[in-house]
């Protein structure tokens, strides 16, 4: 279902992790002078990910209190209750404003995601949340909650409310309850950060050889 498992592993896969970020976010590599705070989220994002997963740092490590302060303090000013390990490569958060994700969910590759959407859990469980797949948007003020799975590529409609699942790629959901309206899917709503980085790492290889 995901294109990458949702955890960095490696410093490799850190490096690779906030590329493919930085493409979906549409970010150029250069610094600019005023703050990018939705990209200096996914960045921190990232390196607790990747401290937490290869370092294995104590919660008495200063580092570890350092970055979990920043991200608790960005997350509050933001809106945002991401935890890490949950989304794949590609993130891409629409704008600042309230996200909510339970840390059992789990969600592929290239998801653009927007404001006052929430990953929940089923009513009275807490470790029972959605399984995500690649390329899927999600639209604003969606809720999607529930041991349920979504298919790879599929677009939510603004405001849907999806408490079961859908298997069927590339098509659209909306409603309240959510239910298929249409085959169009996320393809002109995402962008495809891990292909366009793994064509052009191809690219690279081939002229190497």
């Amino acid at each position: 279902m995901r294109d990458r498992d949702t955890m960095i592993k490696s410093k490799q896969d850190y490096k690779y992790y906030l590329e493919a970020d930085r493409i979906a976010l549409g970010r150029k590599k250069e610094k600019k002078i005023v703050i990018d705070e939705i990209w200096a989220f996914q960045k921190l994002l990232r390196k607790i990910e990747y401290h937490q997963n290869c370092k294995r740092l104590k919660k008495s490590n200063p580092l570890y209190i350092y970055l979990h302060l920043k991200f608790f303090i960005l997350s509050m000013l933001l809106g945002f209750t991401i935890p890490p390990n949950v989304f794949g490569p590609g993130l891409s958060i629409g704008h600042r404003g309230t996200i909510i994700v339970n840390e059992n969910a789990k969600v592929g590759a290239n998801c653009r995601i927007h404001a006052c959407t929430s990953i929940g859990t089923t009513a009275g469980y807490v470790d029972v949340a959605p399984k995500i797949g690649n390329g899927v948007y999600i639209g604003p003020g969606a809720k999607i909650f529930g041991n349920i799975i979504i298919a790879d590529g599929i677009a939510i409609g603004a405001n849907s409310v999806v408490n079961r699942s859908f298997t069927e790629p590339n098509i659209g959901i909306a409603g309240v309850p959510a239910k298929k309206i249409n085959d169009k899917g996320s393809e002109k709503l995402i962008i495809k950060a891990t292909e366009l980085l793994n064509n052009y790492s191809n690219i690279v290889t081939v002229a190497l050889d």
